[in-house]
């Protein structure tokens, strides 16, 4: 069979909660690159339907990340100003400091989450891939909440890694998905360099 009859043979396999979890995640994006706090209504839906998805799948940290995505869509509701069509929050930059420090903190805590995952039998590199992904995203949707210009870059990695893993789960749509992720946070980084060009990073 042809890669494009594995693709469609993949694709008759998702079931509908998926294919609605994935258009909500999309339109949270798509929003997102235009700064539109409606985002996040679309974020909080995404994510309880992929708690359920991922609790079923067994990606417990994916699972247990969609808890604080919908906490941290509420916080970014909220900062970037519900009421209007776009928020007065705005878009900054970090310091090569402020990155150091953040990738620091997700190698410490995925090596002590993923050993701890590992512990219930799961497959060697795994619970690490799924922790490394999880508090990855962890930090940069604070940062995405806050604004901060590089949470684009963070989840071009991100969403390339997790679209290795959610295929390897058979979450095919949501594989798909955070592919053309990866793509669109391309945009969405050009887009909000546009604002924070003139703006000096944070201190």
């Amino acid at each position: 069979m042809t890669f494009f009859g594995h693709f469609a043979a993949a694709v008759g396999q998702v079931r509908p909660v998926e294919w609605v979890a994935v258009m909500l995640a999309l339109g949270y994006l798509l929003l997102a690159i235009r700064q539109n706090p409606w985002c996040w209504a679309c974020a909080i839906l995404s994510a309880v339907l992929y708690l359920v998805i991922f609790a079923r799948t067994g990606l417990v940290m994916q699972a247990s990340l969609q808890v604080f995505y919908v906490a941290m869509a509420i916080y970014g509701w909220r900062a970037w100003g519900a009421a209007g069509s776009e928020s007065a929050l705005p878009v900054t930059r970090w310091t090569t400091r402020h990155h150091l420090v953040g990738l620091a903190a997700i190698a410490v805590i995925s090596g002590l989450n993923g050993a701890f995952i590992a512990t219930a039998g799961a497959a060697a590199l795994l619970p690490y891939v799924d922790a490394v992904i999880a508090w990855g995203s962890v930090l940069a949707t604070w940062m995405m909440a806050r604004k901060i210009l590089e949470n684009w870059l963070y989840w071009i990695v991100l969403d390339l890694a997790a679209a290795g893993l959610y295929w390897t789960q058979g979450l095919y749509a949501t594989a798909v998905l955070f592919l053309i992720y990866a793509v669109l946070a391309t945009r969405g980084y050009r887009e909000w360099l546009r604002d924070a060009s003139r703006r000096p990073a944070v201190a």
